[in-house]
Formats: C-alpha cells, structure tokens, sequence
C-alpha cells in the first residue's frame, strides 16, 4: 500500500530511516547527478525528511547540497555516537554529520544535519561504507578496488588501514557485526571475500571466485543468525551462504530475482526475512528461512533503476494486525522517492 510519495533534486541512489530512538521517523534519502559537458562534475544532495505514515505526510525538513553521494549510512544504535550520518561521495571523500533537532515530542521544531568532519580519504571514489557493530570505525569501499578502515578520533576521522582487494571497483564492504574483527568485500571482479583486520595488511580469511557470474554488489550478514550472510550480483540472484566454515563458506541457497541485487536489507525484528532493490525488476520482499528463499512480495511502483532501500525500524506492538512495518525506496532516473507498506502480513510479530 502506498502511504506517500515524492522527488528528489537529482539522481536517486540510497535511503536510510535513522535507527536511533526518538528519531525513527526521519529518513535520510541521498542523490548522485552527473553534469556531463567540458567539465563534467558529479553534484549530490541529501534530503532529511519527517515520515508520518498515520496521515500518508512526507515533509522536507533538510537539504545539503554536496558532491554525488554513492551510499550514507546511520551510525548503529548501542555504538558511542550517534544519531551520526556518514557520507561515501565521488570526490573520494567521508563525510559525517549529526542529526539534531528533531525527536519525536518536537517535530514541529524540523531538524537539520549538522557537518562534524569530512576528509578527502582517496583519490579514487568512495562507492561504499558500512560502521562498525560498536560506531567506532567505518569500512569503505573505493573505485580502484580498495577498501579503507577509517578510525573515528576526536580531531575527526584517521585511516587505519587500507589495502588492494580487488581488481575492479569494490561495490560492497561490511563488518561481520558478530566478529567485527572480520571484514567482508564484493567487487565488480565477482570476487566475495573476507579479510581478518587483526594483521596489518589484512589477512585474507577466504576469496570466492567461481560462484558469482557477474559483479558482486552487496554484502549483508544476519543479524540473527551468526552463521548466515546474503550476497546480491549483478547476475540477479541472491545468495545464502553457510559461514560455519569460515575458510570456506557453502552457498547453501539462491533465487534469481529477475534484476541486478543491487541492496539488501534485513527486517529489524523478523528473522529470515529481507528486503532487495533490483535494479531492473522494482523491489521485493524475500523469505529466506527455509530450504529455498521464496519471493513474499514484489514492488514495481517505480519507473527507473531500483537502488535505494529500506525498513522503518519502528517496532509495533506484539499482536498487532492492523499494520506492517514501514518501507522506502527510491529510483535512479526518475528522481522518484516512494514510502510504502508491504500488502503481506509479515511484519507483527
């Protein structure tokens, strides 16, 4: 069910709710826009909004104006900072802001994003980021194949360590939020790989280079289940994999989705659970508890590339039966930010 809907200045490519309490229903949407001509730049833009799904509202309250931002990300809730959004643009550069002014019991105050640090950390691109499970340090992903660990200080942000993990650009990074001494990376060389960041370089815990036919595109480790991550391709299928041998994960699993998996994202408090952004093939919800991950639902309300995904992290009340869990997403060329409410009842718990 459609609750609201709007456009964004540019290019659609990431939508984030904030998980903090009090924030739950601000939402952080990014935007990527080419300038083609002699001179060609890359401009972005972050847009904060109000989510008020009761009376179908979504209200502006922030815009800043940036370099073509590739992903944001929300520091987790339980770390040391926090509300903190971070910023992975084309100018190489980390970004970080804080969200103040806007909980709950004081909406009609708005709330903005106010600018903590921002570092130039490579000279290629920064397609990715993903925060520690303890909002202390950040892995980033770069357009050379690299992937950066970047410290948060009190003078502002430090490279720990950054090393060569692939041959092409590295689309995905994420810690194993279980044993965040482990660092997972994807890349457009179909390579899925794990590195221990206990050595310095990082030691390669496994590379898998056979099962992936196209580029890997996102990485994501189960929140539940420590054994269990999901990886998404450009080859449409997303993929379950065992992680009890560590040196030599088992992919268990698959189903083709029909669209490149460009995001995944698992429900915040239903397990085996997911949502996927296909790129060509709209959005779906995926049950991936069972032998075979089974399509619950699919979403084809928007008219572009399928990129920006994710849940509400508001938990409702046990028993409900009146509503679901509350999504957005965003397409690419038609600017087009949607929230909306998945048809299944799949979310009371």
């Amino acid at each position: 069910m459609d609750v609201a809907h709007c456009y964004l200045e540019g290019n659609a490519d990431a939508v984030e709710f904030c998980p903090h309490e009090g924030y739950l229903h601000v939402l952080a949407a990014s935007t990527y826009t080419l300038q083609e001509g002699d001179q060609p730049s890359r401009a972005g833009s972050i847009s904060l909004f109000d989510v008020n799904t009761e009376k179908g509202h979504l209200e502006l309250l922030h815009r800043v104006e940036t370099a073509g931002i590739f992903d944001i990300k929300w520091s987790p809730v339980g770390g040391n900072v926090g509300p903190f959004l971070a910023q992975a643009d084309a100018d190489g550069y980390l970004r970080i802001y804080n969200l103040e002014g806007c909980p709950d019991e004081e909406r009609a105050k708005g709330g903005f994003l106010n600018a903590v640090c921002g570092e130039k950390i490579s000279s290629s691109m920064c397609l990715f980021l993903d925060w520690n499970p303890s909002a202390t340090s950040m892995s980033v992903g770069l357009s050379d194949g690299s992937v950066s660990i970047i410290s948060l200080v009190e003078s502002g942000i430090e490279t720990l360590q950054e090393w060569k993990a692939h041959d092409f650009e590295l689309w995905t990074t994420c810690f194993d939020i279980h044993q965040p001494q482990l660092v997972y990376t994807g890349s457009d060389d179909c390579k899925f790989s794990c590195w221990d960041m206990r050595d310095n370089p990082s030691k390669m815990v496994f590379q898998n280079s056979k099962v992936h036919k196209m580029g890997v595109c996102c990485i994501a480790k189960s929140p539940s289940d420590p054994n269990t991550i999901l990886t998404g391709s450009y080859d449409e299928y997303l993929r379950v994999w065992d992680l009890r041998s560590i040196s030599r994960p088992i992919n268990e699993s698959s189903v083709c989705l029909g669209g490149g998996v460009w995001r995944i994202k698992h429900h915040p408090f239903v397990s085996g659970l997911v949502l996927a952004a296909c790129m060509h093939n709209g959005f779906m919800v995926v049950k991936i508890a069972g032998e075979k991950p089974e399509v619950v639902e699919t979403y084809n309300q928007h008219g572009s590339l399928a990129y920006g995904a994710d849940w509400q992290k508001e938990k409702l009340l046990p028993g409900c039966k009146t509503k679901s869990t509350i999504v957005a997403s965003c397409s690419f060329y038609d600017r087009l930010l949607r929230i909306w409410m998945p048809k299944s009842d799949i979310c009371c718990i």
